[in-house]
């Protein structure tokens, strides 16, 4: 098996050097091998070593003497892709998982989960809600009001929806930041109602529905009824 894993890397090393790419050379030596002889993502990987200038087609030992990992080869997989997971890096560098948890601890890296970008409200915007939250907070204290109220709202429901992932940093940087998801993009209008035991009432609305007074009486009719 090691043997015709070589005999495929000398294969790969051969569509590397003819300018052919990893995705290529994946597609020509399943045409031959079969489909299921090597998968793109090795091909990747190894096409990674060769443009490192690392044209050894043997496999890293992995027993006896710990295997020195190059940290300069690290910082640069996780600077071209700081979500990359550990067992990524380790298989573009050819050493196990373990090995490299333990070198991106020595280099001081940790996994943040990236944060969102906020909306940045106006100076008047904060003092005129700290502001309102006070007046009813008063209200409240003289006439208890909050456990008989019931709020509705809309919220666009995206059908591609971004989600925030962990990255490496190092311990004094601050995480990396992913956009939230566009808003021009397939999507479907959600509204509902809740009080403060939770949820009362929820519908996803036809397309194009205008949200008004008529359509807030209906849905209030529907939970009442």
């Amino acid at each position: 098996m090691e043997k015709q894993d070589v005999h495929f890397r000398h294969i790969l090393l051969y569509y590397f050097r003819k300018g052919k790419n990893a995705s290529q050379a994946q597609k020509k030596l399943c045409a031959v091998y079969g489909n299921e002889a090597l998968k793109e993502r090795q091909c990747r990987n190894w096409f990674e070593r060769f443009r490192s200038g690392d044209f050894s087609l043997k496999n890293a030992q992995r027993s006896g003497r710990p295997v020195e990992v190059d940290e300069t080869h690290i910082k640069a997989i996780i600077n071209s892709d700081r979500h990359s997971t550990t067992r990524d890096i380790a298989e573009k560098l050819n050493v196990s998982h373990t090995c490299i948890e333990k070198k991106l601890k020595t280099l001081g890296y940790v996994k943040k989960l990236d944060l969102w970008i906020p909306h940045q409200l106006k100076e008047i915007h904060l003092t005129q809600r700290i502001s309102i939250c006070d007046s009813l907070l008063k209200c409240n204290e003289n006439d208890p009001f909050l456990k008989n109220l019931v709020t509705g709202d809309e919220k666009w429901i995206v059908y591609k929806n971004v989600t925030r992932k962990r990255s490496w940093v190092k311990q004094d940087q601050p995480a990396q930041t992913t956009s939230k998801a566009e808003i021009h993009q397939k999507k479907i209008m959600l509204s509902v109602w809740w009080d403060y035991k939770g949820i009362l009432y929820f519908e996803l609305m036809p397309q194009n529905q205008t949200i008004n007074s008529n359509v807030y009486v209906e849905q209030l009719d529907k939970r009442c009824n």
